[in-house]
């Protein structure tokens, strides 16, 4: 089955072509992409990419309803419509996608494979809030938890590099990119995440903050008088390394920053390198001890000092990388270090082979 996988990021639009096999035959990053009716460049990659028998669709936030993918049809599109506020950068910008490929390949099936999926095997214990059992009931409060697409791929490959199953392994899954989060995976599938109802929670990232105080969000709508679209805004685009070391955010420029002197770039690192550590230990809680440390995403697979201070870190779980296989490793490889309790591997973030495995499950071959 070739099929087509469609990537709405906030502003951008990924769009990948997987031959029968799984091979990538044609791809394209259309970095400015205006939404639903700007169909010119999906066009384009369609007219020359060959042909196309199943679609599928990234769709950050499934809601409560969806703990699956699911063929897309008018019902989906009108709940996924309905939920767009738990997702507003992503979920209407997947919705724009569904619409404008649907209108150019209609007689095409579509899955809609979604990012909360991964996490729905959470155990109560971890999914649930303590917040009054009404208030979770009526708004399906819960954490929902991210980027299962990459965590679901990049567990599963992670197992496959050390030769064994993951239904035998006790797994922490980074998924480290200007957006990041941790897996806890035990036999296979998620115990525990580092996200939770929004994208907002967990790690510091790019451009948001990670877990915070909710009596501090308090503090600053009631004393401070900060308006909450500005709250909303700060928090999304504004927090995170780009807050507080002053530059785009981008992990690059914060190391170049560090490296050059610049205190408030190294003080960014350190709280960034801090969270993870601890969060990563964390999650070995979670899965009951740790056999393999999967470090994916952007920054996990080309950021060779976050790699080795996140070893480092670790050190008394069992992690240890080498080091001229951690300096070497940019694509799927083992950089354990010698005699290691516990394996880390590196491994290409391929959401668009998981959504493609989904396809195929709920299609059929």
């Amino acid at each position: 089955m070739r099929v087509l996988v469609v990537n709405a990021g906030s502003s951008s639009l990924k769009l990948t072509r997987l031959d029968d096999d799984g091979g990538r035959t044609s791809a394209v990053t259309v970095e400015e992409w205006e939404g639903e009716g700007h169909l010119e460049p999906l066009a384009d990659f369609l007219l020359g990419c060959g042909a196309v028998d199943a679609v599928g669709h990234r769709v950050v936030h499934g809601g409560p309803r969806h703990t699956g993918p699911a063929v897309v049809d008018g019902d989906v599109v009108a709940y996924l419509d309905s939920i767009s506020h738990l997702a507003p950068l992503h979920n209407p910008r997947a919705l724009a996608g569904i619409r404008s490929v649907g209108e150019l390949l209609p007689g095409v099936p579509a899955v809609a494979a979604f990012d909360t999926t991964f996490h729905a095997t959470l155990p109560p214990a971890a999914a649930t809030y303590a917040l009054p059992r009404e208030w979770n009931e009526r708004w399906g409060l819960r954490r929902y938890g991210f980027h299962g697409l990459s965590h679901a791929y990049a567990a599963r490959r992670g197992a496959d590099l050390v030769g064994r199953p993951a239904a035998e392994l006790r797994i922490v899954s980074a998924h480290l990119g200007a957006g990041a989060s941790l897996a806890a995976v035990r036999r296979g599938v998620s115990v525990d995440t580092t996200m939770g109802f929004t994208p907002l929670a967990g790690l510091v990232m790019n451009t948001r903050p990670g877990t915070l105080d909710p009596g501090l969000l308090l503090w600053l709508l009631e004393h401070a008088q900060v308006p909450e679209p500005a709250l909303s805004d700060v928090l999304e685009h504004r927090s995170g390394l780009r807050g507080l070391s002053g530059t785009s955010g981008d992990l690059r420029d914060v190391l170049a920053g560090r490296a050059g002197g610049d205190e408030a770039c190294r003080l960014a690192f350190d709280v960034y390198l801090h969270r993870l550590v601890r969060e990563t230990a964390a999650m070995t809680a979670a899965t009951g001890g740790l056999d393999l440390l999967v470090l994916t995403g952007g920054v996990g697979e080309h950021s060779r000092e976050v790699r080795a201070d996140l070893a480092a870190g670790l050190a008394h779980l069992g992690v240890a990388v080498d080091h001229d296989r951690n300096r070497a490793a940019t694509a799927d490889a083992d950089i354990s270090g010698v005699g290691a309790a516990v394996r880390t591997v590196v491994v290409t973030a391929r959401e668009d082979l998981e959504i493609r495995r989904q396809v195929l499950g709920l299609l059929g071959t």
